[in-house]
């Protein structure tokens, strides 16, 4: 009788996974103030030297967040973020990466 619950919870949590992970990228690219720089929109940015981060490949843009937050990158716009990135851990770079890939270009 157990066995059938825990399947059926199993089942909803991994359907829901997907979306958690959206709705946690979009929190995240909130509460991590992204949209103060890059637009609400991923495509708006603040100042024309920003890059417009909508629609990016995923890859791209985890590989661009780890490099400035291990100084690798470090030209002047890598520096505005450098001090957002001390405060981005791992897991919420792949949940960042992974929303913004999916924003509307």
């Amino acid at each position: 009788m157990k066995l059938p619950l825990l399947l059926t919870g199993l089942a909803v949590m991994a359907a829901a996974g997907p979306a958690l992970a959206a709705e946690d990228g979009a929190a995240l690219y909130q509460s991590k103030t992204c949209w103060s720089c890059h637009g609400k929109d991923g495509k708006t940015p603040l100042l024309p030297n920003y890059p417009k981060i909508a629609g990016q490949n995923v890859q791209y843009i985890e590989e661009q967040m780890h490099d400035i937050k291990n100084n690798v990158r470090t030209n002047r716009s890598a520096a505005a973020m450098a001090g957002i990135m001390v405060i981005v851990s791992e897991d919420e770079i792949k949940l960042l990466a992974d929303y913004v890939s999916k924003m509307k270009p």
